[in-house]
């Protein structure tokens, strides 16, 4: 990592409030290079308070665009931070609207030149290709980070029409968390305290609405902009990670967006800006290849970026199964357009007598973080107990294979019961045993013709499913087998069906693999620079003489066949800013379920988080509980407990208890 300390403008910056038509002011801090002549404007809009949350990471970037000539802008959204008004959901109609007058209002201002750009990660990259779809004037140019296109099937709601329980949940918990946490005094002034508790009487848990909408109705077709490429205008590049969730947003993009304002580039990371170097890497010089873009698009400085490859993609080389990477060998390639001319579909019959998948309900304690980011333990294990318990099907590699896009299976299946769910899982097994997760899908057997329906299988009938996994890019060597493997259950990372201890019966004949073969010609020359960013920030984490907990500790009790997944996420505990904020957060995520009874399965969330000024004399804290579990017919949300403290005395305390119909997911 090189960090630059001399660029083309000395800057300065501000922060500042952004007025809306209803009188609302959002907080913002804006980095401008110190020249007379107006100049685009950057904006990252997100909830995560930029005045500690993400000031880190801002000021590893924000600085660096001023310092190139651009007006770099972070602002919180509504009810966050210290922006006035009430929060509201993900990506709700309000936050979309409010982000509309940000980009006018910037583009109005005398150091503007008129032309805007939004970039982000995660939420800010979901809601600036939401914004786009609006079509602002001024919006000409996107950046979006690890985001998605379709709010339903690929965000961290539900997966192939099935709950995600490993973050529909604790998304939901963590959400609670942070939208509960107090405006700081030292920006907001002496208004903070009013701003928190009319806030905190305004909290809703996002689940109880996530959960309500078990189908891909109206509700996720708001901000799914894969309703509608058209409506999008802005030249999108599109940037995801092979390890991130999110991945298969950046094939749609390059696959539905007109080839002359659109790139797509997808590395081998997590969930993360690919220059900070976190694992998996190699990291790249994302700074300057987002500079190349903003230069083209908002100065109309010809770059050479729309000569790139439509779409740049890392194949990762084979690689023994481990829980951490720093970097993964391979090689970038190219493709003038997507679907590739350098991909071949190549079909995999699979081969045995019937076989019934009755998966023990644990079966999925191995599935690694739904969403790595890069810490010791977020990638899965060895798959070894993962495939015994699974129904598996190989097939060997004669000469090097490199796979590039969606793996899909086609799946003929007997179930005796309406419901449940079928998962694939694809599989690199070296010689020696060994079994490296490459990637995997999942359906929901009663959304098997639709994520919009729900259609129960009729018992005793006979059908031929097909479903994508996730994209990847790998390359089996020779020697080594393709192993496909097939369970019933995949706990904590998708929830039980109420049948789902039945299983089904999977018959070979007439069931396939269908493997996105990439040719290993036409390669081409991809490079890019050292990565580099702007000064740090300067923020101190105290030495603790706590034992530090297991990130991910699987716990069985032998008597009870009970499983229990502890998963600390480690988004970034204690930590003190160079402004003087004491900043603590714990958080613990606790999974629990019998092998044998999949409404056995539960879920808790409980979190902790203390803002604390010693020159103030400003002590808060935050801690919320979350629970849930599943009776069959209905989910039950056991508890959602928010309570929040200033100087060690309870100011707020509320329980929410509510029972979900489970409709579908």
């Amino acid at each position: 990592m090189h960090i630059r300390t001399s660029f083309p403008f000395d800057t300065t910056h501000a922060d500042l409030r952004i007025p809306l038509p209803d009188g609302t002011r959002l907080y913002a801090r804006v980095w401008r290079p110190l020249t007379d002549e107006p100049v685009p404007v950057l904006l990252e809009y997100l909830p995560y308070r930029l005045s500690d949350w993400t000031a880190p990471r801002d000021f590893q970037r924000h600085p660096w665009y001023a310092g190139h000539g651009y007006a770099s802008v972070r602002v919180d959204i509504r009810g966050h931070g210290n922006s006035e008004g009430m929060p509201t959901d993900e990506y709700s109609a309000t936050e979309l609207a409010d982000g509309v007058e940000v980009v006018n209002w910037l583009a109005a201002q005398p150091w503007c030149s008129g032309r805007v750009g939004m970039f982000g990660i995660s939420w800010g990259g979901f809601n600036s290709l939401q914004i786009a779809a609006l079509a602002p004037e001024p919006l000409k140019a996107v950046v979006t980070v690890c985001s998605t296109d379709d709010r339903y099937d690929n965000d961290v709601h539900y997966m192939g029409g099935s709950v995600l329980a490993v973050d529909m949940h604790a998304w939901a918990a963590t959400m609670l968390a942070f939208v509960s946490r107090p405006p700081d005094p030292r920006y907001a002034g002496p208004a903070w305290r009013d701003m928190w508790l009319e806030r905190l009487e305004r909290v809703d848990p996002f689940v109880h609405t996530w959960l309500a909408h078990q189908t891909r109705d109206d509700y996720w077709r708001h901000g799914s902009v894969c309703e509608d490429y058209g409506a999008i205008d802005a030249a999108v590049l599109a940037v995801g990670g092979w390890h991130d969730p999110y991945r298969d947003t950046v094939l749609r993009l390059v696959g539905h967006l007109p080839q002359d304002r659109v790139r797509g580039l997808i590395g081998p990371w997590s969930h993360q800006y690919p220059d900070r170097g976190l694992p998996p890497g190699p990291a790249i010089g994302f700074l300057q290849e987002t500079l190349r873009w903003w230069d083209q698009h908002l100065k109309g400085v010809d770059t050479g970026i729309m000569r790139e490859p439509l779409l740049r993609a890392y194949v990762s080389d084979s690689h023994p199964p481990a829980t951490v990477y720093g970097t993964l060998p391979g090689r970038w390639v190219g493709e003038p357009a997507w679907p590739s001319p350098h991909v071949t579909t190549v079909s995999y019959g699979l081969q045995g007598a019937p076989v019934l998948v009755r998966s023990p309900q644990h079966t999925g304690v191995d599935a690694g973080r739904f969403f790595p980011f890069g810490n010791d333990a977020d990638l899965p294990p060895d798959q070894r107990e993962e495939d015994a318990r699974s129904a598996c099907f190989e097939f060997a590699v004669g000469e090097e294979t490199w796979v590039l896009g969606r793996p899909r299976v086609r799946l003929r299946l007997t179930s005796e019961v309406p419901r449940g769910q079928v998962v694939a899982r694809l599989c690199d097994v070296a010689p020696d045993g060994s079994s490296t997760l490459v990637t995997r899908g999942v359906l929901n057997l009663s959304a098997r013709h639709g994520r919009d329906r729900a259609v129960p299988w009729e018992p005793g009938a006979t059908e031929e499913v097909a479903f994508e996994l996730n994209g990847i890019g790998h390359a089996f060597p020779p020697g080594h087998r393709i192993r496909l493997a097939v369970s019933s259950a995949y706990w904590p990372w998708i929830w039980p069906q109420a049948d789902s201890a039945a299983g089904f019966a999977l018959d070979p004949a007439g069931s396939f693999l269908e493997l996105p073969v990439r040719s290993r010609e036409s390669v081409g020359a991809i490079t890019f620079a050292e990565p580099e960013q702007a000064e740090p920030l300067g923020v101190n984490f105290p030495a603790t003489l706590d034992e530090p907990r297991p990130e991910r500790l699987v716990v069985r009790d032998v008597a009870k066949g009970e499983w229990r997944l502890e998963v600390d996420p480690r988004y970034g505990g204690t930590r003190v800013y160079p402004d003087g904020l004491e900043f603590t957060e714990d958080a613990l995520e606790t999974y629990t379920i019998d092998e044998t009874d999949p409404l056995s399965a539960r879920t808790r969330s409980d979190w902790s988080i203390r803002l604390h000024r010693p020159e103030l004399a400003w002590d808060t804290t935050v801690r919320t509980r979350s629970e849930i579990s599943c009776a069959g017919a209905e989910f039950f949300l056991a508890a959602n407990e928010v309570v929040c403290t200033e100087g060690g005395e309870v100011v707020f305390h509320r329980t929410w208890e509510k029972r979900i119909p489970r409709t579908a997911g």
